[in-house]
């Protein structure tokens, strides 16, 4: 098994829903089978042209007459997503302009600007890009202009671990050999001027990982053994073999943006109080059913506008927080304060992918942080692309394992904090009323763009955040099953390790 955070235990049906009831309700609507994604750079004048645009990492250019979901950057600055039906004889960019302005006439250009407030006052560092610079489907992104000094101390050494497991490749999984490599390529491409990466290869039981190292990059990339399966292990052991102010996370099925590291990590030099950061994940490939209706149920990203979460002034529009820590961001893009990760003890090891939790590994560091009084930020400048799963067996096993890394990571919380409990107790309520609401079953709704407000109709799979396209009723049974398996897996996977099993 790889660690792909999308990667869960649980049961789907290979080929398609099918519920149980007949008709319409026991039956999922298909989302299209195939949509092209691709990277748009716009100008930030009024007109906003178009400077670029360019497949998604490793993906084709839009051809032909179909749809085509756009990540749209201004001047190299993520702003938004949009989905545009291109007809034959159309210009893909115009199109994907088009759409992008109708959303911002229809909800405001002022929280579109690159001048959006940034709490650090951290912007790419970028080259002016010609007014006459033509549109390209092949050429890479231009290079980022400067609208703000950098900050002002140097960027914190950095160690980013990848846990990985039997992905470099096997008899019937070649391509898994180039998601890693992909991967491993992407980071050593960082625009960062003072990090390391660590390959952390997890319960082998081939040498391919090793061999891929030792063959294409060796003296690059560090390679270490955790024979133990599991995720929270396999990245307990980077955090004790890195070193460095900053620790960042990614999986081995990501391709991150050469800006990534650097967006990721520069707020933790301007705010000592700061223990966590996350960022932006977007989909490499919408070319399957399941991988389109992950997305449109929101996928992973966390939206276009940076958030602060301060312990000290909980935000009034979440009263439950810290507990919903799948708001703050996600396992494949996140960076701790190597100070703050450790004096907490580091990832519940009887939680993460590979153990019978499931998952909430990344869930229960991200509230172990908050609790010890560090503030988390998230940041959309820092952008990874994710290999979203293929298949409807693995959108099943997604939504089950989702469900059950949700409640394992508050079991594992409480477990590990009683103190919380009066606090979680006084939630309760509330909680169980938005877990029903999140795995609430959808016959019919409105996809919409991606950005500081939320959907606009017709315009794009994964409104982030609002959930709004149709989610079948059996991914919804699967996710509730999950949490009702949660604490059951949690306390499992803690019997395991005091029984020294693995």
């Amino acid at each position: 098994m790889a660690y792909g955070r999308s990667e869960r235990g649980g049961r789907g049906e290979r080929d398609g829903w099918k519920g149980r009831g007949g008709g319409s309700e026991g039956r999922a609507q298909r989302p299209p089978t195939s949509i092209t994604v691709v990277d748009l750079d716009l100008d930030d004048g009024e007109d906003h042209k178009a400077l670029s645009l360019v497949p998604a990492p490793g993906g084709p250019p839009p051809e032909g007459e179909g749809d085509v979901y756009a990540l749209v950057r201004l001047r190299g600055r993520p702003v938004a997503t949009v989905l545009g039906r291109v007809r034959d004889g159309e210009a893909p960019a115009e199109v994907l302009t088009a759409a992008f302005l109708a959303r911002q006439d229809r909800y405001g250009r002022t929280r579109m600007s690159p001048a959006r407030p940034e709490p650090y006052g951290v912007l790419p560092a970028e080259q002016p890009v010609p007014d006459s610079a033509p549109v390209s489907v092949s050429a890479p992104a231009p290079a980022r202009t400067t609208a703000t000094p950098p900050p002002p101390l140097p960027l914190p050494r950095t160690t980013v671990v990848v846990a990985t497991r039997e992905r470099a490749g096997h008899a019937g999984h070649a391509g898994h050999a180039g998601q890693l490599a992909r991967a491993l390529d992407s980071l050593l491409a960082q625009d960062h001027p003072d990090f390391r990466v660590l390959l952390v290869d997890n319960a082998p039981v081939t040498t391919a990982t090793r061999d891929l190292v030792e063959s294409r990059y060796a003296g690059r990339v560090d390679h270490v053994t955790e024979p133990r399966p599991g995720l929270a292990v396999a990245h307990n052991r980077g955090v004790a073999a890195a070193d460095g102010d900053v620790i960042a996370f990614t999986d081995d099925d990501v391709v991150a943006d050469p800006h990534w590291l650097t967006a990721l990590t520069a707020p933790f030099a301007t705010d000592p109080g700061l223990g966590c950061v996350t960022g932006l994940i977007l989909p490499a490939r919408l070319t399957t059913p399941a991988q389109i209706l992950l997305e449109s149920h929101g996928g992973f990203a966390k939206g276009f506008e940076p958030r602060l979460y301060d312990p000290a002034r909980p935000p009034a529009d979440e009263p439950l927080f810290p507990f919903t820590a799948g708001s703050f961001g996600s396992g494949a893009n996140m960076a701790f304060r190597a100070g703050a990760l450790r004096a907490v003890g580091g990832f519940d090891p009887a939680t993460g992918t590979g153990t019978p939790a499931r998952g909430g590994d990344d869930l229960y560091a991200f509230v172990r942080v908050l609790t010890a009084g560090h503030r988390l930020l998230y940041t959309p400048d820092a952008l990874v692309w994710h290999h979203h799963r293929e298949t409807w067996q693995d959108l099943g096993d997604q939504a089950y394992g989702y469900g059950a890394g949700l409640t394992a990571y508050l079991t594992a919380i409480l477990v590990r904090r009683p103190a919380l409990l009066p606090a979680f107790l006084a939630k309760l309520p509330r909680g169980l009323a938005h877990a029903r609401a999140i795995t609430a079953h959808r016959a019919d709704g409105v996809t919409g763009a991606t950005g500081a407000h939320g959907a606009v109709p017709g315009a794009v799979p994964g409104a982030h955040g609002a959930h709004t396209h149709p989610w079948p009723r059996v991914l919804s049974r699967l996710e509730r099953r999950g949490m009702l398996y949660g604490p059951i897996g949690y306390l499992k996977a803690r019997r395991r390790i005091r029984g020294g099993r693995t």
